[in-house]
């Protein structure tokens, strides 16, 4: 069968050929494959979470969370439908727990952002698990617990504050509208006083700008004539000088005339002699021109050939300051080269020891271990076997011999104990070089052993190991 999903929808199919789940928006349903359709689009939940503010008061949250699956995440849409293929989406049957006690009631009641924020923070890492994503989250009003009316007095309380509030700024306006009152009628008589005042000095300054006007206007008049006489004289006087300028203008340009009709004709005989000149000298360049060329194309090609050599000289050098230089670089490359390698082969060198000695740390650390979780964790019992097995009390007896060297101290002499062990190990063994002989003599010397280094040390054997005789006697 051809599944197709509407558009908020997904199919997931599994079955034959399918290894987990498969997530499609269209596809052919092969016989022994099961397919479910799911909706992908975000929910409304609400809440009535049970919190606890900082001062230990318990209250109710109501929240809403609309909640839906991460589009962006093939990972995440895979986890939601295998959560939506073995529960109800719409099932409001949940339960969210919001950490509340790093904040006063007070900030709580106030609806801050960090207090929304820290509940969108702890109910998105219980969802991550599922691949579900919280696309927004509105806490409504708080609401007060049976036995706890902390929010109920909170409201009095802030209702008794305004109340209180309103009264004394009643108070304050009806103090300040007296006293406007009173500043306003002392204004009022004030600014009477300073218009009358203003009003005699404005008349008074009125009359006299009149009297000031009247004589400035006489006095314009009587400029003006005066000015008006001068250009009248000023006119005539022009009149005159434009007339005698005309005059001059007029006898100096019948002059002009005649000098440049003198000067033309100079300047056209110049001309004549100047053509003769150039003709002249064309023919003596003609007759020199060829021999000149001559010598020119001689000197050209000495100087070429100077060059060419000088040419051919600087190259040839170039040529080997390049090579020697190639030379010197090709040394200085293969030099670098060999000492990067021999770095590289000392870095992996050390790199190989740590690697050896980490893992030789590691490999005691686990022997200890499993050495310490054989004696049932009895650390004074690992001390001794370690202490036995590594020959420390071997080191310690040659550290005391060497000590009291030279101080003559008595030295006792220990040998196996004849018994059963040894008679029947000489017997089986065939004479004195059996193994149990061997073995009868070695814990025959183990006693006293530990009992010099009991003296020496303080340290007692494990019991596990042996224990110190009551009676020990020299031989």
């Amino acid at each position: 069968m051809y599944k197709v999903a509407g558009p908020s929808e997904y199919l997931a199919i599994t079955g034959l050929f399918i290894n987990d789940v498969k997530l499609a928006k269209k596809k052919y349903v092969l016989p022994f494959q099961k397919c479910v359709k799911f909706d992908i689009s975000p929910v409304n939940y609400e809440f009535n979470v049970q919190a606890m503010s900082a001062e230990k008061l318990p209250f109710v949250l109501p929240a809403v969370f609309t909640i839906g699956p991460r589009l962006d995440d093939h990972d995440s849409l895979m986890l939601y439908a295998k959560l939506v293929s073995s529960h109800d989406k719409h099932s409001n049957h949940g339960e969210t727990r919001v950490l509340a006690a790093g904040m006063t009631m007070d900030e709580i009641f106030r609806g801050t952002k960090k207090f929304k924020q820290q509940v969108f923070d702890q109910v998105q890492l219980e969802l991550d698990q599922f691949g579900l994503r919280i696309f927004n989250a509105n806490v409504k009003q708080l609401v007060d617990v049976p036995g706890h009316e902390y929010f109920s007095y909170l409201g009095q309380k802030t209702q008794m504050e305004a109340a209180n509030q309103a009264k004394v700024d009643v108070s304050e306006a009806k103090m300040k509208g007296a006293i406007g009152a009173k500043e306003r009628e002392g204004l009022t008589l004030q600014n009477a006083a300073k218009v009358d005042a203003e009003s005699k000095i404005m008349a008074t300054r009125r009359q006299g700008e009149g009297n000031k006007e009247e004589i400035r206007i006489k006095t314009e008049v009587q400029i003006y004539q005066n000015q008006r006489n001068a250009e009248v004289e000023q006119a005539n006087a022009e009149l005159a000088k434009k007339k005698a300028m005309w005059s001059q203008s007029a006898k100096m340009a019948e002059v002009e005339a005649q000098m440049a009709v003198s000067m033309r004709a100079a300047t056209l005989q110049m001309e004549v002699e100047k053509q003769n000149a150039l003709t002249m000298t064309e023919k003596l360049r003609a007759q020199d021109l060829s021999k000149a060329n001559i010598d020119y194309d001689i000197q050209v090609q000495e100087t070429n050939a100077k060059l060419y050599a000088k040419q051919k000289a600087a190259e040839a050098v170039l040529f080997e300051a390049q090579k020697k230089a190639e030379a010197q670089k090709a040394s200085a490359d293969a030099d670098m080269y060999a000492r990067q390698r021999a770095a590289e082969a000392e870095l992996y060198s050390k790199l190989k020891e740590a690697e050896g000695t980490t893992a030789l740390a590691q490999a005691q650390a686990i022997n200890i271990g499993n050495l310490l979780n054989q004696v049932g964790g009895n650390y004074s019992s690992l001390r001794d076997y370690l202490m036995i097995n590594n020959g420390t009390y071997k080191d310690l007896a040659r550290l005391n011999a060497d000590a009291v060297r030279g101080l003559q101290p008595k030295i006792n002499i220990w040998t196996g104990a004849p018994g059963n062990a040894v008679g029947e190990g000489s017997q089986n063994g065939g004479g004195s070089g059996g193994a149990l002989k061997e073995i009868a003599g070695l814990y025959g010397m183990l006693p006293p052993l530990l009992q010099t280094v009991n003296d020496q040390t303080g340290m007692l054997p494990p019991p596990w190991l042996a224990s110190l005789p009551t009676d020990t006697s020299e031989k």
